[in-house]
């Protein structure tokens, strides 16, 4: 809600400046989001008369301007516009003048001509966005009158946000009601006289849904002039409030609306046949709205209708063939309230909002439909004459506005503070609740302008409100404050989120719900969880992995000409189990680009798989990872693994498959893993074991088998039968080509010896060198390479 401050004082006006008031107003709930001036600051700016005008000796499209500034000589100024002319009042800028924007206004000789000054436009002033012309000004202004004066150019702007419950506020009146109350100001609500009837024609209104309008008012008024001007006064507030200014009567109906929060709407009178009834649509009805678009009307869209045709979208926009015209002389005026749940969403669904509805749906005042009315009556009887006829009022069953029980003792439990009984009091008489006290406690009845006022709470907030949030205390909460346990054996998700932070990596964050088609691509579950109310139409499942934000991360990283991408999230994943959904909270990540940052002393090296495992046995040290090779949907076929941490499944990990790619657009694949955090966050306890004196006995074994026998699997029997005095055994190489027949490779495996009483002898050492080797024979057919 937008509207002009000095028109807001013309009916409240608190002893308190700009600034204070739009701070006052935010915090009692409504908030002040801007507060601009009319205009931006200029200086120098008078009115002036234009006297004379002649054209230019040397240039075809110039005038000189004779112009009456207020006292003094007349000044002669060079003009441009198209539209200058003798007798005109427009803004001239003095010499000295300072203009939007810091340019000062110097004299000088246009086309050999001395200029001693500048008729402006009003884009030139910023004031509007029309430069194609200079700026006509009343004829009844005074020559010489500073412009910013003349059309108050100082009075601030001020635009509230507003919650969807304080429609009550979307016009002058309800905004002036409050700073009346927040501020204890007298209230001068707008003369409202009721207006002579002159004519006895009228037209019959039927209401066929009553509980879609509960209330219809509509009044005739014959021979108006279509094409009288608006005043500057009305104009000038409707622009500063964002609305054009189109004619006399229409501009009269966007006034009250602003003025009394009532939308109201004209129809020419001589095209509507017969009485006007509101109904819902008939089969194969359409409608033609002011904005030129042409609807088939659906069932559940409320009518205003003839006996003949549909005249209009109740609550939301007229239709195009009975608007007001120059050639209107009877106008059918027309004012009703209309049931919110009957407008609610009707436009949005229709593609435009109007400021009608955005009243309607919200709700506004039922009772104050005859008076807006006779308000719009007034100031068109005034402005283009004609003779009013009588008010047509149909009203059914409106909405009730029952008495609420205010309890002084839950007022104190709820806010925490006890507020006396007479302040309270004083609240609710300013805020017009008309309260009754009975004990401790207040009897008060919701006004009419007032749907956000329902259960005692409502009415609590109330005197939080004007009682000022400022003003109750802040204490802290009486409770125990103890710590919460952390134990030995599980480690904290922040302490692995450092690791993968240590290892370059950066942390993302994701939505949880992500497009269906990523799922579909990805391949992992084909029947995702779907939300069922998305925030936007691409984010329609549930994710059952990390991996798809990851990717989309690293596309939009991609696309920015990021060569180097090293990314991880930690966050839950939802899936489908027997009986209900699981969630488990997951680690995922993706390795882009270079496998180190650009340096003087190597090239490049993509990532690869290895680099991520390494990466990951950082992440779980001292918890040993293994992989094994495994085939993925999401994963290359032969570059991807299980993740296996102290034996137990976790994860996966491996390269992207490459008909992701383009699924993602992707200039090539990422190495990508996703983890289970579980088996992450556990933390071995701590053995302390005896440091050896002795040395160790380095064996180095190249034992020859077959291709298909993993190295891994060779690794695992050696630790499962290793003498206790074996300390480490590691592969350290594999090698296949010369020397190796086809479908062998060698395995080169490191032996660390140690006891911790004593030291090996040769025969020892030998010995546990047999027991490795003789498994390997045993198990997998393996011999020492010669």
């Amino acid at each position: 809600m937008k509207f002009s401050e000095h028109w807001l004082r013309t009916l409240v006006d608190p002893p308190i400046d700009s600034e204070e008031l739009a701070q006052r107003l935010t915090m009692a709930g409504l908030e002040v989001e801007e507060r601009t001036p009319a205009a931006p600051v200029f200086t120098g700016v008078v009115v002036g008369r234009v006297l004379a005008v002649a054209r230019h000796p040397k240039g075809s499209h110039l005038t000189v301007c004779e112009v009456d500034v207020g006292g003094g000589a007349p000044l002669a100024i060079v003009c441009g516009a198209p539209n200058a002319a003798q007798g005109i009042v427009v803004p001239c800028a003095l010499l000295g003048a300072v203009l939007p924007g810091g340019r000062e206004l110097k004299k000088t000789a246009i086309a050999g001509v001395a200029s001693e000054g500048m008729l402006c436009s009003a884009k030139e002033l910023g004031i509007a966005d029309d430069a194609s012309g200079l700026l006509l000004l009343d004829a009844d202004l005074e020559p010489g009158t500073d412009l910013r004066q003349a059309l108050d150019l100082d009075d601030p702007l001020l635009t509230l946000k507003l919650t969807p419950n304080r429609a009550d506020c979307l016009s002058i009146v309800g905004i002036a009601r409050e700073v009346a109350a927040i501020t204890a100001s007298p209230l001068r609500p707008p003369p409202l006289a009721p207006v002579a009837v002159k004519t006895k024609t009228s037209r019959n209104v039927r209401v066929e849904d009553a509980l879609a309008c509960p209330r219809f008012c509509g009044r005739v008024i014959e021979g108006i002039d279509p094409k009288a001007p608006s005043p500057e006064w009305m104009r000038r507030r409707l622009e500063r409030s964002g609305i054009r200014a189109i004619s006399a009567v229409v501009d009269v109906t966007n006034y009250v609306m602003l003025e009394q929060g009532q939308p109201l709407h004209a129809y020419d009178d001589a095209l509507l046949e017969g009485a006007i009834v509101v109904r819902f649509p008939r089969r194969g009805e359409k409608l033609t709205l002011l904005n030129g678009q042409t609807l088939d009307l659906d069932p559940d869209l409320l009518l205003v209708a003839d006996e003949a045709k549909p005249l209009g979208l109740a609550g939301i926009m007229g239709g195009e063939h009975s608007g007001i015209a120059d050639t209107t002389r009877n106008v059918f005026l027309e004012g009703a309230f209309w049931n919110p749940a009957v407008i609610q969403g009707k436009a949005r669904r229709l593609g435009f909002v109007t400021d009608a509805g955005f009243r309607f749906e919200r709700g506004v005042d039922f009772a104050n439909a005859p008076a807006a009315v006779e308000r719009a009556t007034q100031l068109i009887v005034e402005l283009c004459g004609g003779a009013a006829g009588p008010l047509v009022d149909v009203c059914g069953e409106l909405p009730q506005r029952d008495p609420v029980r205010v309890r002084g003792a839950w007022i104190a439990r709820v806010l925490g503070i006890a507020i006396p009984a007479e302040t309270v009091a004083d609240i609710f008489k300013r805020l017009q609740l008309q309260p009754k006290r009975q004990g401790a406690d207040f009897l008060c009845t919701p006004p009419t302008f007032r749907f956000d006022l329902a259960i005692e709470e409502d009415f609590i907030e109330e005197v939080a409100r004007l009682h000022g949030y400022d003003n109750i205390p802040s204490a802290p909460p009486v409770q125990p404050q103890t710590m919460l346990p952390e134990p030995e054996a599980m480690r904290p998700s922040t302490e692995l989120r450092q690791r993968l932070v240590d290892r370059d990596y950066q942390e993302a964050i994701t939505f949880s719900f992500v497009d269906s088609g990523w799922e579909r691509a990805l391949g992992i579950d084909a029947n995702p969880i779907r939300v069922l109310n998305p925030i936007a139409s691409n984010l329609d499942v549930m994710r059952t992995t990390l991996l798809g934000g990851l990717l989309d991360t690293l596309r939009t990283n991609a696309n920015r000409k990021q060569e180097r991408v090293r990314i991880f999230e930690v966050g839950r994943c939802f899936l489908r189990e027997p009986g209900g959904y699981a969630q488990p909270l997951r680690v995922g990540g993706l390795a882009y680009g270079p496998a180190l940052p650009e340096q003087w002393d190597g090239g490049k090296r993509p990532i690869d798989f290895f680099d991520v495992k390494g990466d990951l046995e950082a992440l779980a040290a001292p918890l040993a990872v293994r992989t094994e090779a495994a085939t993925h949907p999401a994963l290359h076929p032969g570059r991807s693994a299980r993740v296996l941490v102290d034996g137990a499944p976790a994860g996966w990990v491996g390269e992207l498959h490459p008909r992701l790619l383009g699924a993602f657009e992707l200039p090539h694949a990422p190495v990508v893993f996703e983890l289970d955090l579980a088996p992450l966050r556990r933390r071995p306890q701590p053995v302390a074991r005896p440091v050896s004196k002795l040395p160790v006995v380095r064996r180095d074994l190249a034992v020859v088998v077959d291709e298909g026998i993993s190295a891994q699997a060779v690794l695992d029997a050696l630790v499962a039968v290793k003498p206790p005095s074996v300390d480490h055994i590691a592969l350290f190489d594999v090698y296949r080509g010369r020397g190796i027949e086809a479908g062998k490779k060698s395995l080169a495996i490191l032996v660390l010896i140690q006891d911790t009483a004593r030291t090996l002898t040769d025969a020892e050492i030998d010995a546990t060198v047999a027991v490795l080797l003789r498994e390997i024979e045993n198990r997998f057919g393996g011999m020492l390479r010669r």
